[in-house]
C-alpha cells in the first residue's frame, strides 16, 4: 500500500466538470492542496502543444485524466467521430506526456461503455475484451479502452505507473442538466420537472423500459478514484461502482414518486435501449484498495432532484 505525502503536485483534467468537481473536493479533504485545474480555453488537450504546455506550467507529480467528451445515447448517436476523436487524443496525448515528464502516477478514468454490449452479470474485469461493445456508443467506449492497451504497455515497456478505473454510471447534485447532452437521471428529472411546470399528463421515454443500469453517487465516485490514487499500483483494470442494477422502468417510476409526478409514462421502442444490462462485480476495488460505495441509491437520487429543484431550475 503507498500513502502519498500531501505535497505532490496533482493535475485533475475535466476538473471543472461534474465528476472533477468532487474529484478536486476529495483531494483536498485528504490535505491536497498543490491541485491544478486546466480549463479547455486555456487548454485544449486535443492538441499536443497544449498538453506539452499544461505539463510545463503545472509540472505535476500525479495525473488524474477525469477529462473527456461525453453525453448520452442521443449525443453519442449523433457524434460518433467527435467522440472518438476527442476522447482518444486526449488521453493518449496526456499520458504519452506523463512519461516523457516523468510524472509518478497517471490515473485514468474510464468508461463502463467499454464494455462488450452483451457481458456476463455481473461484469468483471476479465470480460472486458469478449466482444464489441454496444453500438450507440461503441466509439465513445472504444477511445476510453485505449487508455488501458495505454496504460499497460507503458508500464511493460517503460515501468510507467499507470491505472486504469471504470465507473458505472454517475450521478449526483451539479449533473449536467443540458436535454442535448445528459445522461438518463438528470434527463428524466429534468423531463418530470417540465411536465410538471407545464401541467402536463404524460411523458415520453426512450426505449421499452426493460433495460437496465446501475448508478454510483458521484461522490462515492470521488472517494475511490482518490483512493485509488493512494493506494493502488497494478496494471489491473478496476470496475467502480455500487454493485446493484435496477430498470429503467423502475428508475421512471422512482423519479415520478420521488418527485409526486402522477403522470402517464409513454416508451417510445422505436428509440434504442443501449445495452440491455449492466451492473458490475466490485469486489476487486473493495480488495485492492477498500472502496465500497455507502450511499443508497434513493437517498441520492433524493438529493439530486433537491439540488435540481433548488439550485438549477430553469
Amino acid at each position: 500500500m503507498t500513502v502519498l505525502p500531501e505535497n505532490k503536485n496533482i493535475v485533475v483534467t475535466g476538473g471543472a466538470g461534474f465528476l472533477g468537481r468532487f474529484i478536486v473536493r476529495e483531494l483536498e479533504s485528504n490535505g491536497f492542496t498543490k491541485i491544478f485545474v486546466p480549463r479547455s480555453k486555456d487548454y485544449n488537450l486535443i492538441e499536443m502543444e497544449s498538453v506539452k504546455k499544461l505539463y510545463r506550467d503545472a509540472m505535476p507529480d500525479i495525473v488524474i485524466h477525469a477529462a473527456g467528451t461525453v453525453g448520452g445515447i442521443g449525443a453519442n448517436m449523433n457524434n460518433p467521430g467527435v467522440f472518438f476523436y476527442n476522447n482518444l487524443m486526449m488521453g493518449v496525448q496526456m499520458m504519452e506526456q506523463g512519461r516523457k515528464s516523468g510524472i509518478s502516477k497517471f490515473v485514468a478514468i474510464g468508461t463502463i461503455c467499454a464494455y462488450p454490449k452483451y457481458t456476463e452479470i455481473p461484469f468483471k474485469e476479465d470480460n472486458l475484451w469478449n466482444g464489441y461493445p454496444e453500438e450507440t456508443n461503441a466509439p465513445y467506449g472504444l477511445a476510453k479502452k485505449m487508455l488501458l492497451v495505454q496504460s499497460q504497455a507503458y508500464r511493460q515497456q517503460f515501468g510507467f505507473n499507470a491505472i486504469y478505473l471504470l465507473p458505472i454510471n454517475l450521478y449526483g447534485p451539479e449533473d449536467n442538466f443540458n436535454p442535448e447532452s445528459s445522461h438518463v437521471i438528470p434527463a428524466l428529472i429534468k423531463k418530470v420537472y417540465n411536465a410538471k411546470k407545464q401541467g402536463a399528463s404524460s411523458i415520453q421515454v426512450w426505449g421499452t423500459g426493460r433495460a437496465s443500469r446501475e448508478f454510483l453517487y458521484v461522490e462515492d465516485a470521488a472517494k475511490a478514484i482518490v483512493l485509488a490514487m493512494k493506494k493502488y499500483n497494478k496494471p489491473d483494470p478496476v470496475n467502480i461502482g455500487a454493485g446493484f442494477e435496477i430498470t429503467i422502468k423502475d428508475l421512471v417510476d422512482l423519479i415520478s414518486e420521488l418527485m409526486e409526478f402522477k403522470g402517464r409514462i409513454e416508451w417510445d421502442p422505436t428509440r434504442p435501449d443501449g445495452q440491455p444490462r449492466r451492473c458490475l462485480d466490485t469486489s476487486r476495488a473493495e480488495a485492492e484498495f477498500g472502496f465500497v460505495a455507502k450511499t443508497k441509491f434513493r437517498e441520492g437520487l433524493k438529493q439530486t432532484i433537491n439540488w435540481y429543484l433548488n439550485d438549477k431550475r430553469d
